[in-house]
């Protein structure tokens, strides 16, 4: 008779050499498992657009400089990263509409209820960016957003945000409406959704990022923050470098 002990250890090398399932490794300085498993956002990288084409890339960049205008202290929309963040979100979840209810029927609504519209962001921004740049070249001389000089551009938006301007396609002012929420949040969101590069947002409002602990500052008023912010993923200084 078999002893049991040699019966489950034979039993156990025959499982494992005949499933396709089963791979033997050795793990050498690391956990053989992720801890605390979760979505986590994955860090973007500078690099080409994902969703804007070439002359929408130009558009975006015009229109959050204009938003968030350059000065001597803060960088502007563009050098923020603003349209990088809005090209990475509406290549993502965001720009499909991943999860929200998409039937009808659609009624325009008050704004307490948001967006009431059968386009996902993805479709408003590339809708809306046609238009935009249709309703330039027909009141400015052929010329598309992009190369209007800057109080031209602003004048342009002031007659979307107005209602004055009507797109073909798509709400002239629920373009706007999105735009006036994505461009705040690409440059104060962590830079590692692709805005606030540098940490240029919160540097402006000293904001301290996800620093460990700065209890002692709460309820300091009025008081510059004198430490550099944090971001998720942490600080280019405390990355050691190769000599």
């Amino acid at each position: 008779m078999i002893h049991r002990r040699k019966f489950l250890v034979s039993a156990a090398v025959w499982f494992a050499g005949t499933t396709s399932l089963t791979r033997a490794s050795i793990v050498h300085d690391r956990l053989p498992w992720l801890p605390y498993p979760s979505a986590a956002p994955e860090i973007e990288r500078p690099g080409p657009w994902q969703f804007f084409t070439a002359d929408e890339a130009r558009a975006v960049e015009a229109i959050v400089d204009r938003i968030i205008p350059p000065d001597p202290q803060t960088p502007g929309g563009k050098d923020a990263g603003c349209a990088v963040f809005i090209d990475r979100q509406l290549k993502g979840p965001y720009g499909s509409a991943d999860g929200l209810y998409r039937r009808g029927p659609f009624i325009k609504g008050t704004k307490q209820q948001g967006p009431q519209s059968p386009l996902t962001p993805a479709e408003l921004y590339r809708k809306g960016l046609a238009s935009l740049d249709k309703y330039c070249k027909d009141s400015r001389g052929g010329k598309a957003f992009a190369d209007l000089a800057a109080d031209e551009q602003d004048e342009i938006l002031k007659q979307i945000e107005s209602g004055t301007a009507k797109f073909d396609e798509v709400d002239a002012q629920g373009f706007f409406d999105a735009l006036l929420k994505d461009v705040p949040e690409g440059f104060f969101s962590d830079p590692i959704h692709g805005g606030n590069r540098d940490m240029v947002g919160w540097k402006m409002i000293g904001f301290p990022g996800i620093r460990y602990d700065y209890r002692d500052w709460v309820k300091r008023h009025n008081e510059h923050y004198p430490y550099p912010p944090v971001s998720i993923a942490g600080r280019s200084d405390w990355t050691p470098h190769k000599s």
